[in-house]
């Protein structure tokens, strides 16, 4: 079978390094991740792809630098008090070496400074503020693997004004950092000669409802809404809009942008949705590279496939090529070097174009991708993209 990681083969075993999570034999790795709750019921089966990936390395490749991975994914219920405990267990307590692929916007500011104090590695972090890829100064030691959400609304408000011009814009975004990301980039992408902001509607993410949010956006004449909402809110406002008779165009997150989505929401009403994304979809099973992670997530533990999987295996592939690359200096110095070593790196399952490249002041791995459209086929849904690469150019 072909195997879709691109990680440098593993050399033979280095010699043990002095520092934590390294032995003869392992190398230790955490992350905290919401398992369980209405976050968990969504995102938890891409720590659980990860770990399957890891698995397999394991297996095929005898892990890397001679050592297997051991990954030790702790629930952080999506809240910073009882990520900063998981955390704290995990580095303390299990030793870890570094935590790879943590996830989650409202518990991580409550970890990272904690991390970055302690020199403990926080790579490819699935977090969409900007800032946990653009403070490499204050944090050198955190690493971003999703782009952030203000890079994804810098795309969304030139798609609107290259495509959409004259259309009234609405924004619905949390009240929080990745909120104000996205509304910003919003605001950055937009060509305000050709399209006009007429609605900005915030909500709490302990909100039951936000009904009123999207009344008010139907109320201001809005026929294009983005959004940066997770699929619970994302699947309530769609519903809600349709009930009101109001149908704009919808740009979702790539938070919403998986198959789960026609479960939430009927094919009917997400038709023409779109969306972003920067990888080949669970669906093409034709693809080579999505046949292997088929066949990986199916032998080696892993979930049934989906979107959030395949994303979920890049960042697998990422964590193995930078260890790949520490095997001469098992260190976490050593590892954060091998991270910002990266460049124009290309997994097999990302879409042609898309390339990772990391830097001493660059530490958000996917900043390129192209828009999908939601359509339906026999009354089935599915994701299918459009139009050219969109690609983030940094201050």
């Amino acid at each position: 079978a072909t195997v879709t990681a691109a990680a440098t083969p593993a050399p033979s075993r280095s010699p043990v390094a002095e520092g934590p999570g390294i032995t003869d034999t392992v190398i230790i790795l955490g992350a905290d991740c919401p398992l369980s709750g209405a976050l968990g019921a969504v995102y938890a089966t891409i720590p659980q792809t990860t770990e399957a990936y890891f698995n397999y390395i394991n297996d095929a490749q005898g892990g890397v630098c001679g050592r297997e991975i051991v990954y030790n994914v702790e629930d952080n219920n999506d809240d910073p008090a009882k990520a900063m405990e998981v955390v704290r267990k995990l580095v303390e307590q299990d030793k870890v070496f570094a935590m790879v692929g943590s996830l989650g916007d409202e518990p991580h500011p409550a970890t990272w400074d904690y991390l970055n104090e302690n020199g403990v590695p926080d790579i490819l972090l699935s977090a969409g503020a900007h800032i946990f890829g653009t403070d490499t100064e204050r944090h050198p030691w955190t690493v971003q693997m999703i782009p952030s959400c203000r890079i994804e609304g810098v795309f969304f408000g030139q798609y609107i004004s290259e495509n959409l011009p004259g259309k009234k814009v609405a924004i619905l975004y949390p009240n929080n950092v990745l909120g104000f990301d996205h509304l910003e980039g919003v605001k950055e992408g937009l060509d305000p000669e050709k399209n006009e902001i007429v609605s900005e509607q915030s909500f709490e993410f302990s909100a039951i409802s936000i009904s009123s949010q999207v009344t008010n956006m139907k109320n201001s004449g809005a026929e294009v809404v983005t959004s940066v909402a997770t699929p619970g809110f994302t699947s309530q406002a769609i519903k809600q809009a349709d009930r009101l008779g109001w149908h704009p165009q919808w740009m979702l997150c790539y938070n919403n942008s998986d198959e789960m989505m026609f479960q939430f929401v009927s094919p009917e009403l997400l038709e023409g949705t779109i969306s972003f994304q920067a990888l080949k979809l669970a669906a093409w099973t034709d693809e080579p590279a999505v046949a292997e992670h088929h066949r990986i997530m199916r032998e080696y533990g892993g979930p049934t496939p989906t979107n959030f999987t395949v994303y979920a295996q890049t960042l697998g592939e990422v964590a193995v090529e930078a260890l790949s690359r520490t095997c001469d200096n098992l260190t976490r110095e050593g590892l954060m070097e091998a991270v910002e070593s990266i460049k124009d790196w290309h997994s097999d399952l990302f879409i042609d174009g898309v390339n990772i490249s990391f830097s001493d002041t660059d530490h958000t791995g996917l900043q390129t991708g192209r828009m999908l459209r939601a359509v339906v086929e026999d009354g089935k849904g599915r994701w299918e993209y459009f139009g050219p690469l969109f690609v983030f150019e940094s201050d």
